[in-house]
């Protein structure tokens, strides 16, 4: 076997702040002091080590001492305890008021997730993967997401199995409070895929069928929606890129969200945005 010194890259403030999370975890279960194998600090570590790096459990288990079955149980702490601290869609909201945006942009991704066997029916009566997505290709669960105009995050929202169009997983868990917030003048712009969500919801006017070109006015205010929420689709780079763990997770489909919104948190601490 050989050692070797590793750096986690981020700041200790961080660390230190997971650590409080989990200490007044410890003692609203009640935990005896020094009855866990890890300090509230080693476990945090632990967790940002697989969050940041997708270290595999049984690895992060042997670094620090204890079993398989106490690191998974750890991690699952960490995200249980991040997850608790997410913001809920009204609190974003509020607060993209408070600060004066603009507007808002509204995506959704599909989290990649190992092959899953359970089983649906589609719009058309035919059987199908429930978590297979067709639009990537690949099995995943559905998340949705704003974003500000800068590309920060400040919301995600439960997962949807992967076969879920975004347009139906926006309908279940954002589009209702949308249009309050676009009647009180915070538009949200969107991709064609979001076509008739609602008022408020601003996309590009998609090609006549018949080929006829769209006017000058139409092509140019596609052109400024593109632009504009461009810079907003940096955010799932935010967390997909920073926190590896989410780009494919081999948990069980149904913690996607909690997982994603686990990654918010650590993000938003990261660029001091209140959660």
């Amino acid at each position: 076997m050989i050692t070797y010194r590793a750096t986690l890259d981020v700041p200790r403030e961080l660390v230190c702040h997971l650590s409080l999370l989990l200490s007044a975890e410890r003692r609203r279960l009640g935990t005896r002091s020094h009855s866990r194998a890890l300090t509230c600090f080693e476990q945090a570590v632990m967790g940002l080590r697989w969050f940041r790096d997708r270290t595999d459990r049984a690895a992060l288990g042997r670094d620090h001492g204890i079993s398989r079955a106490t690191a998974y149980r750890y991690i699952d702490e960490v995200i249980d305890v991040l997850a608790d601290q997410a913001p809920d869609l009204h609190q974003a909201l509020r607060r993209a008021t408070d600060a004066g945006l603009t507007h808002l942009i509204l995506d959704g991704i599909i989290i990649a997730t190992d092959r899953c066997a359970e089983k649906t029916t589609s719009v058309k009566g035919e059987p199908i993967d429930l978590w297979y997505s067709g639009k990537a290709r690949h099995h995943g669960g559905n998340i949705q997401a704003l974003f500000a105009p800068c590309g920060l995050p400040p919301w995600v929202s439960d997962v949807e199995p992967g076969s879920v169009h975004d347009l139906t997983a926006a309908r279940a868990h954002v589009l209702g409070a949308l249009y309050k917030a676009a009647a009180g003048g915070l538009p949200t712009l969107a991709d064609s895929g979001y076509d008739g969500a609602g008022i408020g919801i601003l996309t590009p006017v998609k090609q006549p069928s018949e080929g006829r070109p769209l006017d000058l006015d139409t092509r140019t205010r596609n052109a400024l929606l593109r632009a504009l929420r461009c810079l907003g689709e940096r955010g799932f780079a935010l967390l997909t890129q920073r926190w590896r763990t989410l780009q494919r997770i081999t948990a069980s489909p149904s913690r996607i969200g909690d997982l994603v919104k686990a990654a918010l948190v650590l993000t938003h601490f990261e660029h001091s945005y209140p959660t």
